[in-house]
């Protein structure tokens, strides 16, 4: 699979990349409301893209009311409101500054029984799970077992995508629409690969998650395992 920063098919497009990375700047204080942005050619040059991509991403950012384009004058922030953003789920940002695209390596898609560790969810004893190492912008900060509920799907390998939460939109009209977080420390796996800093068998910081489609039922579980050198668990209420 393709390194972090080259084209893989599997990759948001290019112009949504640009605006999820800039609705993360906003959640993360880089940009501020009112902020007025760089003239579009130079922010066009900065993300290595056309100015006619750029202007795709800025249109996606004033369609979610992140930004208001004035005639004459420039492109300016508009934070504090809700989003659509893919990644909005995303709790994890870069150490210093915040922010950061969300990137990821898939390491093994597998059917199996779930194990004795995951709590009751589901309908089904079985489930699609899903291993990935875990990127902002090209920096390895987490891995992840993500586990979806059989009940709910099955994922073809080859449509798999950077945000499983759009892949099960896509592929089986799969919405998650809220998540419960529990934060603590866990032993990094022995399947981690040794992009990931902390080496297997030591301890780290530890996300377990359940989340839920438009039923009642959770249909996801996962647990992820994050670099506290590189990376930060942020939760905001807005």
């Amino acid at each position: 699979m393709a390194e972090p920063g080259e084209h893989r098919s599997d990759a948001l497009p290019i112009h949504l990349q640009i605006a999820e990375m800039m609705i993360r700047d906003i959640a993360a204080g880089r940009l501020v409301d009112g902020q007025r942005l760089p003239p579009e050619r130079e922010m066009a040059a900065a993300h290595a893209t056309t100015v006619r991509t750029l202007r795709k991403a800025l249109a996606e950012m004033e369609e979610q009311g992140l930004l208001e384009r004035r005639q004459g004058s420039g492109n300016y922030v508009r934070a504090g409101g809700p989003t659509r953003a893919v990644y909005s789920m995303f709790r994890l940002e870069h150490a210093v500054g915040g922010g950061g695209l969300p990137r990821a390596r898939i390491l093994s898609v597998d059917r199996l029984p779930k194990d004795a560790d995951q709590p009751v969810y589901g309908s089904s004893d079985h489930g699609t799970r899903f291993r990935r190492l875990r990127f902002l912008d090209d920096v390895p900060i987490a891995v992840e077992e993500i586990w979806l509920d059989a009940g709910a799907g099955a994922v073809p390998p080859e449509m798999v995508q950077d945000s499983l939460y759009l892949t099960y939109k896509r592929a089986l009209k799969l919405w998650i629409t809220r998540a419960e977080d529990r934060v603590g420390l866990g032993i990094v796996p022995d399947w981690a690969p040794p992009a990931f800093a902390p080496p297997p068998g030591q301890v780290t910081a530890f996300i377990r998650r359940l989340s839920w489609a438009q039923g009642a039922r959770a249909v996801e579980f996962s647990r992820t395992w994050y670099d506290t050198e590189r990376a930060l668990y942020v939760q905001r209420l807005i």
